[in-house]
């Protein structure tokens, strides 16, 4: 086989990515990408300098793709309650089952080591909130903040789901979003 002459730094880093989910953060390097990406080591050497560099790269990849998801999943989103949940829905259906989300979290804590990935982190915390808050615009009373108590309430229901994962991860999300609103709204109501 014979080696590609090029290839965007985007797919490379996509591939990078896919390593990491499948192996881990540690186990990403110059010559495991060059093996799957059909580049040389040395090539990935020029363009990323350092395994260091090549994994903070790879991690922004991943939060420019979450980026893209959530506004093209708020750009569909109906502002309505319901809405909120479908929005947060839509973005759970990539979470997998219990090994994929796992190893999700070992990436996640690659974020969390970082300061400038942790501001990623940050900055979609509030494009969240901001989404899910425009959702409950119009619920008489709907308690300040509630965008971010549905975006925690989230979080908590795929992790509460990881260490008993009966069932499809998006009937247990789904159920506790709903059990969430009809608290929200009956007792804002």
């Amino acid at each position: 086989m014979t080696r590609p002459k090029t290839l965007s730094d985007e797919h490379v880093l996509k591939i990078a990515h896919q390593l990491m989910h499948e192996h881990g953060p540690e186990a990403l390097t110059f010559a495991r990408l060059a093996k799957a990406c059909g580049l040389s080591p040395a090539t990935l050497v020029q363009r990323f300098e350092s395994k260091a560099r090549l994994k903070q790269s790879t991690l922004h990849y991943a939060w420019d793709r979450l980026d893209e998801k959530t506004a093209q999943v708020a750009d569909n989103t109906p502002k309505s309650v319901d809405g909120a949940i479908e929005f947060l829905m839509a973005l759970s259906r990539d979470y997998g089952g219990i090994e994929s989300y796992a190893d999700g979290l070992l990436v996640l804590r690659e974020d969390l080591r970082d300061p400038t990935l942790r501001a990623r982190g940050v900055i979609w915390k509030a494009k969240l909130s901001n989404v899910l808050e425009s959702c409950f615009e119009g619920v008489l009373n709907a308690p300040a903040g509630v965008g971010l108590l549905m975006a925690s309430q989230w979080q908590g229901s795929l992790l509460w789901w990881s260490f008993d994962p009966q069932g499809e991860l998006e009937s247990f999300v789904e159920t506790s979003l709903k059990r969430f609103v009809s608290v929200v709204v009956t007792s804002t109501a």
